[in-house]
């Protein structure tokens, strides 16, 4: 039971439990301004932020009409017809769209099984190491992938999975395959390929935020628990990861409210016409339809299609969420 539930149970009010009158607008009015004119400076500095954010993000949301219209290059906003959510049935009916779709969630589920888990298990292991030095050079190797671009790992990625590369000549060498093979070429594997690159890229990225609230544990309860005679994975299991839980969740929300948007970059530098079948994602599919096809009202009407898909799921993982943290809501 709660504190707040006992103090009610024994009839007692909790501080600042009791009702809010909210002041009057023009009152609350005043009060802004005062408080902006003592402390303008600070304040001030926000102004660029806000005229960037209008002129960027909510400035261009005008631009989402073009879903519901017949836009071409020869329109503008304003003078291209209105054909309503025909857009939206032509996607529905689209064969090409859902394979997209279907490639999109498989890999964002292959991700959010593994690619989610390893970072955790990684910070643990990098946290639990006792030398110094060892740890940070653990740290480097492992953030140096996140700071190189798709361009560069793809290209590395290309090289050893060609026929004549470093993976298929230690197959042979190990006597695992007897003719070599070009694997980006095989479609069945397109959805390994991009699921273990990409966490190979951002596992060690990932790793930061959870060595960071590690940090903020209380020494005090691991050598308690050691006095106890509890173990190091026991320790893990009791101290660790519940100090983890707010974190864990935070990015476990951002990574399920993310499942329909895979890694444009990474899709086209790895993909090529032997595997698209597996590789089209939604982000691809979107770009070419919009740039290379130039039907920018059907590439419109993926995207907020998905956008809103993309704000459900974000909603519905917040409330699961927040129902397994005692009703705590992490956003």
């Amino acid at each position: 039971m709660s504190k707040l539930a006992v103090e009610k149970a024994a009839g007692n009010t909790p501080i600042g439990s009791g009702p809010k009158h909210k002041k009057p607008l023009g009152q609350r009015v005043r009060e802004f301004f005062i408080d902006y004119r003592r402390q303008w400076e600070i304040q001030s500095m926000i102004i660029p932020g806000i005229i960037f954010m209008i002129i960027f993000c909510y400035i261009p949301i005008y631009g989402l009409t073009i879903a519901f219209k017949n836009y071409t290059v020869i329109d503008t906003l304003a003078t291209a017809p209105w054909v309503g959510l025909e857009n939206f049935r032509i996607i529905l009916s689209d064969k090409y769209f859902w394979d997209a779709v279907v490639n999109t969630l498989g890999i964002s589920f292959l991700k959010l099984g593994i690619g989610f888990v390893i970072p955790i298990i990684l910070a643990i292991m990098i946290y639990e190491l006792n030398s110094g030095r060892f740890k940070k050079f653990v740290q480097t190797v492992s953030y140096l992938p996140h700071f190189l671009s798709w361009i560069v790992l793809g290209g590395m990625l290309i090289t050893w999975f060609s026929t004549t590369g470093l993976f298929n000549q230690i197959l042979l060498s190990l006597g695992l395959i007897e003719q070599p093979q070009n694997i980006l070429l095989d479609a069945g594997k397109y959805w390994w390929i991009a699921t273990l690159s990409d966490i190979w890229k951002e596992a060690g990225w990932g790793t930061i935020l959870y060595l960071a609230i590690m940090s903020k544990i209380d020494p005090t309860y691991y050598e308690a628990a050691k006095i106890d005679g509890a173990s190091r994975l026991r320790q893990i299991w009791n101290i660790t990861l519940p100090n983890m839980r707010s974190i864990i969740s935070l990015n476990l929300i951002l990574t399920v409210s993310g499942l329909l948007g895979s890694n444009l970059d990474q899709t086209l530098v790895l993909m090529n016409s032997q595997n698209r079948e597996k590789a089209e994602v939604i982000n691809s599919y979107v770009y070419r339809m919009g740039m290379s096809q130039g039907d920018f009202s059907y590439a419109t009407a993926v995207g907020l299609g998905v956008s809103i898909v993309s704000v459900i799921l974000l909603v519905t993982a917040n409330k699961i969420t927040s129902k397994l943290n005692d009703n705590q809501s992490v956003l």
